[in-house]
């Protein structure tokens, strides 16, 4: 054995006295003096001793797979237009978030008396949810339709957004501006108009899942929570709209507590 400054190479055998510290068990020489391991200059613990190499080189692997992760989720996040939220924002910047997101399709309607009359909201204090009242027709022919009553001006109705069936989503309106779709509550509250494919008004699995994920990106950044998510029936008891949600209370109770779920998930 070679001597390396004051200590000596230790080669491990059947013959060392190993007592149990209560940690582990450590190698004592014969003074009666625990024996240090070391590799060059530098100590060895006896625990670090017997770890075997591949173990270590597969943790640090883990670490670095789990921190990748993360870095692609942040960039998927902002990818797809998720910055950090940091409280309300103003009708202007929430509306310039909107204009960069890839997910929501901007086609405005021409402002006219009759679908887009350019009032200015004064603040948002709820979000409406609405069917659209015509089975089986895509968001585009809604938003059609809404555009020409500045032709047609047989009444007034609009939305600031539609939810088509595949889950693809229309603004129709901007954010800072008035809809025709709520009745006493188009003053202080954004709409949302769902296509559904049937009578009963059901949402499409496509559908529901993006009014989820609209109705939680806009009730974030205005500082809104589930219990500001309302029905049109909620504002005027006469009308079933949104149908299915009138007809299916649990199914309603449901849908709120899922945008709550997703509020908490995109401000954690």
């Amino acid at each position: 054995m070679k001597k390396n400054d004051e200590k000596f190479y230790i080669e491990q055998d059947r013959s060392q006295d190993f007592r149990n510290t209560g940690n582990d068990l450590i190698p004592f020489n014969d003074d009666d003096e625990p024996i240090e391991y070391r590799t060059g200059n530098k100590k060895l613990s006896p625990v670090l001793r017997r770890v075997p190499l591949f173990v270590i080189v597969l943790s640090a692997l883990g670490l670095i797979v789990i921190l990748f992760a993360f870095f692609m989720e942040a960039r998927a996040n902002r990818a797809a237009g998720e910055p950090a939220i940091t409280g309300p924002r103003s009708d202007s910047e929430i509306q310039a978030e909107l204009d960069e997101l890839n997910w929501v399709e901007q086609v405005f309607l021409p402002v006219n008396p009759f679908s887009r009359p350019g009032t200015k909201l004064d603040s948002v204090n709820g979000i409406v949810i609405h069917n659209i009242g015509n089975p089986s027709t895509t968001a585009m022919q809604n938003r059609n339709f809404f555009a020409n009553l500045a032709l047609t001006q047989e009444r007034h109705a609009s939305s600031n957004f539609i939810v088509c069936l595949d889950g693809t989503i229309i603004q129709c309106v901007p954010v800072d501006e008035m809809a025709y779709a709520s009745n006493d509550r188009n003053a202080d509250t954004l709409s949302i108009e769902v296509c559904h494919p049937d009578d009963t008004g059901e949402f499409t699995e496509e559908s529901y899942n993006a009014t989820i994920k609209l109705t939680a990106w806009l009730s974030l950044r205005y500082g809104l929570g589930s219990d500001d998510i309302l029905r049109h029936h909620d504002i005027r008891a006469t009308t079933d709209c949104p149908r299915f949600f009138v007809e299916n209370e649990g199914a309603w109770e449901q849908f709120r507590a899922d945008v709550q779920r997703e509020i908490d998930r995109l401000s954690g």
